[in-house]
């Protein structure tokens, strides 16, 4: 059972993980290569499309204003309406008052309806004017909409054009890496690809060109070049934090 269990599991030697850490950069450089192709394209699809979003929302906004000052205006059209009708059932009752001071409270009454239609038809001359002023930035925010949504198709198409082209290249690429991640512990994968997020190029393994860091170009020492070349550690650049490989040309 032992014996089947270690046929089935290839134990690499510490110079073959590096090796092919160095081979797994290789093929990841090559993928970002590919990738600058690319562009700036990605992080323009996805600030337009943020930004659409940005817009819809906007104009959902102004719709709901608008649909609310619309509200508004028939509840103040009801009012007035009430009011006037009010006012006609105070007048008829004028004609039937037995004295004065009805007839004063009925008259009171007609003046408060009154001012009531009038504070109600200046709020409705607000609210047209507002509605107006809505539909005007509603017009505005959807011809901005229609541009940007322009602008948007045209740069996915651009980037699907792209991804089309390079779709074959990444792939083959992504299949070696497997491959090669295969003779790579997880410790070792993991600390590989922090350094790829920490450094600008995505360079985390490197190797050493004369007598320095092929990351950073700062001397290396002649012990420390001799144990990366026996290659028995990890060892990394004291200044960039880079993994240290020997160069495999130079070597042959």
């Amino acid at each position: 059972m032992a014996t089947q269990k270690k046929s089935a599991e290839v134990d690499y030697s510490m110079q073959e993980k590096i090796l092919a850490l160095y081979e797994l950069q290789k093929i990841n450089s090559r993928i970002d290569e590919i990738n600058k192709v690319k562009g700036e394209l990605p992080l323009e699809v996805q600030d337009l499309e943020d930004e659409m979003t940005g817009l819809r929302t906007r104009i959902e906004h102004i719709n709901a204003e608008i649909e609310e000052l619309n509200t508004l205006t028939k509840q103040r059209k009801r009012e007035v309406d009430q009011a006037r009708i009010l006012i006609g059932n105070y007048k008829e009752q004028q004609n039937n008052v037995r004295n004065n001071r009805e007839f004063d409270a009925i008259t009171k009454e007609i003046e408060y309806q009154e001012l009531e239609i009038e504070l109600a038809e200046k709020r409705l001359k607000e609210y047209s004017a507002g509605v107006k002023a809505k539909k005007l930035q509603l017009e505005e925010a959807e011809a901005v909409t229609a541009g940007r949504a322009a602008d948007l198709e045209a740069k996915k198409a651009e980037l699907a054009g792209i991804e089309a082209e390079t779709a074959p290249q990444v792939a083959r690429f992504e299949e070696e890496a497997v491959r090669v991640r295969e003779k790579i512990d997880q410790r070792l994968l993991a600390a590989y690809e922090r350094i790829r997020n920490n450094v600008r190029n995505g360079l985390a393994v490197v190797t050493v060109k004369r007598d320095a860091c092929g990351g950073c170009f700062n001397r290396i020492p002649p012990q420390r070049q001799v144990d990366i070349r026996q290659g028995k550690k990890i060892i990394v650049c004291e200044y960039c934090g880079r993994i240290l490989v020997a160069d495999p040309e130079s070597e042959e």
